[in-house]
């Protein structure tokens, strides 16, 4: 897989990271077995972002941003009609797919992919295009755009070659889509969203660690855009052993956050200098957090620290009750004492019974 598809698919550790490329994506899921998900769901993206969305229980495509918007009725009548189409064929060859591998009477949620599209270098003007199949996950067959064939990666996969490869107006076609059409629309959607597209984010950078024996994470959230590199440096090396990387995940408010944990001993770290480094594209800035005790947040001792103060608090409530008890108890007594004594000055003053 060459580094197109890896920066469209965010799968790509890239040392260095270009404002330049951006990418027009499109991906169709077809689903079976026994889940929540609609049956089919169909994504637009562009550099990363979904601009529009479909899926098999609403049956219309909708705008997912302000700026796609701009595109008139027809071509949201027009996506709408292609989704319900690719929704018919991708059903009709999972089912097949099933049957190759002899899961057709499987409960078990299995999926078929589709994803295409163009990704563009707007200082250089190289482009390159892509489409291909997956099934659970994993490389099913792809679209050889020069010799207008399909290439399966697996022998189940020859089936969905044969139907494809019969219908060459649509091999055509598709060459066409992902040559032409596809970045003309990356440069058209380029133009209407650049104001919030374009822009650049920095991130907000923290060391996490549950206890002292967990993995310290570096969380890297709120940058733009999702094109970026985060890693974990030792003495100024990267570090790839006892690292794991997660996702990059967007946020509600469309920024976006990733983090990479870090396994280590505190005596490795005190005694080396261990970073956790962030480039975010179009941001010649790295932003840097060292690690250091100072700079991890954590929960160590919360607990004990809550107990601490519960039982102080609770002490000082006692203390606080049995003051009032007292004060309480003093001032009954106070007042037995009056009626007591009131009582006697009664008594004694009062004229005997005949």
């Amino acid at each position: 897989m060459n580094v197109f598809i890896l920066l469209i698919l965010g799968t790509g550790h890239l040392h260095t990271l270009s404002a330049a490329f951006h990418s027009l994506k499109h991906t169709c899921t077809a689903v079976s077995g026994d889940t929540h998900l609609p049956e089919f769901t169909a994504l637009g993206l562009l550099d990363n972002v979904q601009f529009a969305y479909f899926d098999s229980h609403a049956k219309i495509a909708i705008p997912k941003t302000e700026w796609i918007k701009k595109e008139g009725s027809y071509y949201w009548d027009s996506l709408t009609q292609i989704a319900i189409d690719a929704h018919q064929r991708l059903k009709f060859y999972l089912q097949r797919t099933k049957d190759v591998f002899n899961q057709s009477m499987s409960t078990g949620v299995h999926t078929l992919q589709l994803m295409g599209g163009c990704v563009w270098d707007d200082e250089t003007g190289v482009t390159e295009e892509y489409m291909q199949l997956g099934f659970d996950g994993e490389d099913f067959i792809s679209f050889d755009l020069e010799k207008l064939t399909w290439i399966p990666s697996k022998p189940q996969a020859v089936f969905i070659k044969n139907l494809l490869d019969n219908n060459k107006a649509d091999n055509k076609y598709w060459k066409h889509y992902l040559t032409q059409e596809c970045i003309d629309s990356l440069k058209n959607f380029l133009d209407y969203g650049k104001s919030s597209l374009m822009r650049t984010v920095p991130p907000s950078v923290s060391l996490l660690q549950k206890t002292p024996s967990s993995p310290v994470t570096c969380h890297a959230t709120g940058f733009y855009p999702s094109k970026v590199i985060v890693i974990w440096e030792k003495d100024g090396e990267e570090q790839h052993e006892d690292v794991e990387m997660e996702d990059t995940l967007q946020n509600v408010d469309g920024t976006f956050q990733k983090r990479i944990h870090l396994t280590v001993t505190p005596e490795e770290w005190k005694n080396n200098k261990y970073q956790c480094v962030v480039k975010v594209s179009g941001i010649k800035e790295d932003f840097i957090k060292v690690l250091t005790e100072d700079q991890i947040q954590t929960n160590w001792g919360v607990n004990d620290q809550t107990s601490t103060i519960i039982g102080v608090v609770v002490t000082l409530l006692a203390i606080v009750a049995a003051v009032i008890g007292v004060v309480i108890w003093k001032k009954k007594q106070e007042s037995f004492l009056v009626a007591s004594d009131g009582a006697s000055k009664s008594s004694n003053n009062s004229t005997p019974v005949e």
